[in-house]
Formats: structure tokens, C-alpha cells, sequence
């Protein structure tokens, strides 16, 4: 068994091909997939998919990059979230990297999501990017160790993960950790407790090696799995058990409920 915590099957590169894609994946043996909302426009997309593969689930927010679409409310995301289907809020978090000059309203959005998640009690999915600090500090502030979560596509230093795991959120790693230049995020991965490590696509991008720079899909989680048991010289099948336990732990899921 295992798990794609993290993808985005509802954007174009994948969308037209979602028998194909999800037939790939169980012939991988990635056995279940999380399909993240980026925007509230798009959001019926992903919960259509979750509503027609069993194995699927959804989650509702706004990305931290999303312009020119309805704004979130926590009244209006804990409501969306009240479906079986959806078992989280997000993405969500802090992206200053694609974002410059006053960031207030992505702050905002930010705490709006949180205040969604502790509401509904369901866990949250952080995106941060040259954010860490800011991102840590408004997690502490407004509560987020409540519901927990995931920090998704990690990339910070291992003191960025070990905060967010005293916080109740797990790490996950996504294909960046198989490519040659990832020297330091793998020395992260190391040191990352198992016990509270999830693996990711973030499809249809970041494809793990050997696919990089090809379209990715939740059937190359395993590539990702595959590294993170060299780095940690653990056997491939306790890294897919671990990743995936901790996944329907997270995000307080049945595996049998699909």
C-alpha cells in the first residue's frame, strides 16, 4: 500500500485521462490519493472526482497564490468541509517567493483557513515558500496544534520541520527528494521521524526521478517512497506501511472507508 498525500488530478495535464491515471496508480500499488483545492472556483472539480473514485479524497481552500476568485471565509470553508468526501483544508499557508510588496491579505487568508480548520476539526495542508518564520509564528498564534496537519512539498531545514512536527503537523516529501541536486533536503528527510513522514506527487508537477521534468502522476509516489527508504536504509514495504498509516491517521480516515 501506499498513499499520495498530495495531488492535483483535476488540473488539465490529468484531468482528461482520470480512468488512466488511476489505473496507473493501482497498478503501482499507490492505493489511495488526497486531491488538494486550489481555488473555491475549482473546488466542484475535485470533490466530482473524490464523489467518483472511492479511493480518492478531497480537501477545500484557497492557494496562498490564487487571484481573481471568491475569497474564503471560514463560515463558508468549514461548510464545503462538512462533506464526507473532504478530509482537510487547504492548500493553504504563505508563498513569498511568487508574492511581493504588503502580503496582509495573504496573513489573512492564511488565518481564515486556520479558523475554517478548527471549526470543522479537520486538518490542515500547508504550502510555505521563503515564508518559515512567518508561517510557524501564525500557525502557533492562531491555534493550528488543534487539528494539525501536513506541511506539504517540504523544503525548509530540519529546524522548520522539527517546529511544525511540535505542532502536530507531519512532513511530507515529494519528488524533489529524488533529484541529485536535493542534498540537504535529504539529509532533512534523514532526520525526519518515520512515524511522522507522508510522501507526495504535488501532480501534474514535480515529477521524481527518472520522470523529471515529464507530467507527473500519483503513480510516481512510489519513486519517492523508493528514496526515502535508501536514505533511511529501511526496507521499501515499512516506508510504504509507515507513509501511509500516518496518512489516514492525519487525516483521520479508514483505509476501508473507500
Amino acid at each position: 500500500m501506499l498513499v499520495d498525500s498530495h495531488c492535483h488530478i483535476n488540473f488539465p495535464e490529468l484531468a482528461g485521462d482520470l480512468e488512466g491515471v488511476v489505473d496507473r496508480m493501482q497498478a503501482a500499488g499507490v492505493t489511495h490519493a488526497l486531491c488538494v483545492s486550489v481555488s473555491l472556483e475549482t473546488f466542484p472539480e475535485v470533490l466530482a472526482i473524490a464523489e467518483r473514485f472511492p479511493n480518492i479524497y478531497a480537501s477545500v481552500g484557497v492557494h496562498p497564490d490564487h487571484h481573481g476568485g471568491a475569497e474564503p471565509t471560514a463560515e463558508g470553508l468549514a461548510e464545503l468541509a462538512a462533506h464526507p468526501r473532504v478530509v482537510a483544508i487547504g492548500e493553504t499557508g504563505l508563498d513569498y517567493y511568487r508574492e511581493s510588496g504588503d502580503l496582509t491579505w495573504q496573513r489573512q487568508r492564511f488565518r481564515t483557513h486556520i479558523e475554517a480548520a478548527r471549526r470543522c476539526a479537520k486538518p490542515l495542508i500547508i504550502h510555505t515558500r521563503q515564508a518559515a518564520e512567518d508561517t510557524l509564528e501564525i500557525l502557533k498564534s492562531e491555534g493550528a496544534d488543534e487539528v494539525g496537519g501536513v506541511m506539504h512539498c517540504f523544503t525548509e531545514s530540519l529546524s522548520v520541520a522539527e517546529r511544525a512536527m511540535a505542532m502536530n503537523f507531519c512532513i511530507s516529501f515529494s519528488g524533489i527528494v529524488t533529484f541529485k541536486n536535493s542534498r540537504t533536503l535529504q539529509q532533512v528527510a534523514a532526520r525526519v521521524p518515520l512515524e511522522r513522514m507522508l510522501v507526495e506527487t504535488d501532480s501534474p508537477y514535480l515529477a521524481p526521478t527518472p520522470y523529471r521534468g515529464k507530467t507527473n502522476e500519483p503513480a510516481y509516489v512510489r519513486h519517492v517512497a523508493e528514496q526515502i527508504s535508501q536514505i533511511k536504509q529501511l526496507d521499501f514495504s515499512d516506508v510504504a506501511q509507515a507513509t501511509s498509516s500516518n496518512f489516514f491517521s492525519v487525516f483521520r480516515v479508514k483505509p476501508d472507508s473507500a
